[in-house]
């Protein structure tokens, strides 16, 4: 099939949102090119291998802090219209471990490929996806304008590499939109987020350890309505600005997993371990997405009742191949 749309390169297309966008984008007609540091995943975690259309999807196995030579020779033969940036070190409890890890990666590297990438002149538009832990702990809804309050090693990262990429907008001209998105889930999730987890140690007969009592609220939001809206940012956003994606609802992670254990006819209290809350955890983030929805028109389409029958139809279906992989996170400095 000819290509109908852009050309577009996505950093970290290993990554749950970054194969996911990939699947998006092939659906759209585009030509997509992958980078990511490790080799292509298990199949069963990249969505572009399950529609069929890899034959528009190439890969390369390079790692912004050891090949940005290599990747900007990428860039300039193949010159993309569009870069989408989904690569970070992205576990928030593990980056007390190794902090210099994540500031090497989110802020050295990535400034680096900015600062090379601001030289090419192949650009129409570069997607940073960010993060709401930037503002820390939140009441309300917040805007986009919300003044940055990073309560851990990850979240300093991303707000440090965040107002870098703002420096190189208003001095440059640079032009990058960012993306925030709230809770993203799915299937073909990595199996240490909370709901394929779940769904997998119910299914395996294992108990669940749920940090702090799973208090802490989270608005989660599927992976196909976050894929169209950092699609319309991409295409339609406006340089310099960030756009919120979020649904309207937020519940806290206990009642995800209550919610879970009622599909999946378990009891709670014979799934569930309660445990100690992680240090530096946010209680809350709640964030406002009138924007995306009145300047791009987007609107969520995915409930979380359909999502979540979904990532238990996927786990099921893939549980023979599911149970033999890590269940954990396993860090890479």
């Amino acid at each position: 099939m000819p290509f109908t749309g852009p050309k577009i390169l996505i950093i970290g297309s290993n990554s749950f949102s970054g194969a996911s966008f990939a699947a998006h984008s092939l659906r759209k007609g585009a030509e997509v090119i992958g980078v990511s540091r490790s080799p292509e995943a298990n199949p069963v975690f990249l969505p572009y291998r399950w529609q069929g259309e890899t034959g528009e999807f190439s890969f390369h196995q390079y790692d912004l802090n050891h090949h940005l030579d290599e990747i900007m020779t990428l860039v300039d033969h193949i010159q993309p219209e569009f870069i989408v940036n989904f690569a970070a070190q992205s576990m928030v409890a593990q980056s007390w471990n190794h902090p210099e890890h994540w500031m090497q990666t989110n802020v050295v590297s990535t400034v680096k490929f900015h600062q090379q990438l601001r030289q090419r002149d192949c650009l129409q538009r570069y997607v940073h996806v960010s993060t709401p832990e930037v503002y820390g702990n939140t009441s309300g809804r917040v805007l986009e304008d919300h003044p940055y309050a990073p309560s851990t090693p990850y979240a300093v990262s991303r707000a440090a590499c965040d107002m870098s990429l703002r420096t190189f907008h208003e001095a440059y001209g640079f032009p990058v939109v960012f993306t925030r998105a709230a809770n993203v889930y799915g299937p073909g999730q990595q199996l240490y987020r909370i709901i394929p987890r779940t769904i997998l140690f119910i299914l395996l007969g294992r108990r669940l350890s749920l940090h702090g009592g799973g208090i802490s609220e989270r608005s989660f939001i599927h992976i196909r309505d976050v894929a169209e809206a950092t699609w319309r940012i991409m295409k339609d956003g406006r340089n310099g600005d960030s756009y919120h994606i979020s649904t309207d609802e937020s519940l806290s992670i206990r009642r995800l997993v209550e919610k879970i254990c009622v599909k999946m006819q378990v009891s709670f209290e014979d799934t569930v371990d309660m445990v100690g809350d992680r240090l530096g955890k946010d209680a809350a983030y709640h964030l406002d997405s009138s924007k995306i929805r009145t300047e791009l028109s987007w609107s969520d389409k995915v409930s979380l009742d359909q999502g979540l029958d979904q990532c238990i139809a996927w786990v099921t279906e893939n549980l023979s191949t599911l149970r033999e992989l890590s269940f954990d996170y396993v860090h890479r400095p």
